[in-house]
């Protein structure tokens, strides 16, 4: 039988599994913008540290293996930020992502009031965008960032809080 898939906070001793998962999973999006110097694939050790302390961080493991992660964070609008969803290549189309975005919203709305969500991908990037769209988002706008990336940032609503009945 094969092992589950779990879904858990980061801790200070898979900042080394992070990076190395993060330098993988990105090697394909700084290949199609024709750009090595994108952040996930220079984040430092140190930066990765501060983030744990300022963001949360999900890590999916298979045994002691890290092969998906998502940070996030509230910021004071109430809007939960997303970034750097990542799965270990061969892990990819099959649900992971989508599993770990919704658990990382959960855990975002357990900080308080969150009216939205909100991430961006790059443009060519159509695998990221079809999981987003199939996850609820919606374009809200584009961003030319250089000549070869242009950002599409999407967005979609917190799911409103069920009445509590009498």
């Amino acid at each position: 039988m094969g092992m589950s898939v779990i879904i858990s906070t980061a801790d200070t001793n898979d900042t080394e599994q992070i990076l190395k998962l993060q330098y993988l999973g990105y090697q394909s999006e700084a290949e199609l913008y024709g750009d090595w110097a994108i952040e996930p694939l220079t984040q430092t050790l140190q930066s990765l540290l501060t983030e744990l302390t300022e963001q949360h961080v999900l890590v999916a493991r298979l045994g002691e293996e890290i092969v998906g992660t998502v940070r996030g964070q509230v910021g004071p609008d109430g809007v939960g930020r997303i970034g750097r969803l990542v799965v270990h290549p061969r892990m990819q189309r099959h649900g992971l992502g989508g599993r770990l975005l919704e658990a990382l919203e959960r855990r975002l709305a357990e900080d308080g009031a969150v009216t939205s969500y909100r991430l961006f991908t790059g443009h060519r990037s159509l695998g990221n965008l079809r999981l987003y769209a199939r996850q609820g988002y919606r374009e809200t706008t584009v961003e030319q960032v250089s000549g070869r990336l242009t950002l599409v940032h999407l967005e979609k609503p917190a799911a409103a809080p069920l009445a509590a009945t009498a």
